[in-house]
């Protein structure tokens, strides 16, 4: 298996891996996105989900199955975009976008901006940017395969007390892609049950 380096993403980019890929030239802006030496880093919708502030007690008490449960067990709701303020947004480098708080300790779920399309030879790995793994932020993708395609639901997590702004339309993490072995089964033959998804899709049984 080959790890693939920028000029091999750009050439699978323009022939439909990645539609609404990004030509910005990478770490031009805070918070880069774009193609790196070794890497894509995807960016942040603006459509997102928050685990609720208030939980009531019984739910505290929940047990989640993610082997029988039918919807998503989480009490969501739809996150809420903030915007900088005037006198802020003069000097703030992307103080013209608006951002998500998210809380000490919490949890959203965002998905990427871009559409993959997996050639059935290539499969992808996601790692968090350094820029906000070091402010506490983990983001979890589970393994992308050859065949699959759709957009990439991101689960955020926030490891510290303090709140972290998250900035839709920016880098949120960068997925490698590895040249692989044409497998017998792609996940689109297999008829995965997340192919195709769009936007923030919870899970499924």
């Amino acid at each position: 298996m080959t790890l693939l380096v920028d000029h091999e993403i750009r050439r699978l980019a323009k022939r439909g891996m990645l539609k609404d890929f990004t030509e910005e030239q990478y770490a031009q802006l805070p918070i880069s996105a774009g193609v790196s030496t070794v890497g894509y880093d995807a960016r942040l919708s603006p459509v997102a989900y928050v685990v609720k502030d208030v939980i009531m007690e019984d739910d505290m008490t929940r047990v989640v199955d993610p082997a029988s449960f039918s919807t998503h067990p989480l009490p969501l709701e739809r996150a809420k975009l903030h915007q900088f303020d005037a006198e802020e947004a003069k000097t703030h480098p992307l103080g013209h976008q608006s951002y998500f708080l998210l809380d000490g300790f919490g949890f959203m779920l965002g998905h990427t901006v871009e559409t993959f399309d997996m050639p059935h030879n290539v499969a992808a790995v996601c790692n968090g940017k350094s820029t906000y793994a070091r402010c506490g932020i983990h983001v979890n993708v589970t393994p992308i395969e050859p065949g699959w395609a759709g957009q990439v639901t991101l689960e955020i997590h926030n490891h510290t007390p303090y709140s972290v702004r998250i900035y839709p339309w920016r880098g949120i993490c960068q997925f490698q892609f590895t040249r692989t072995a044409q497998p017998e089964l792609t996940y689109d033959a297999k008829h995965g049950k997340y192919q195709g998804q769009m936007g923030v899709t919870v899970a499924r049984p």
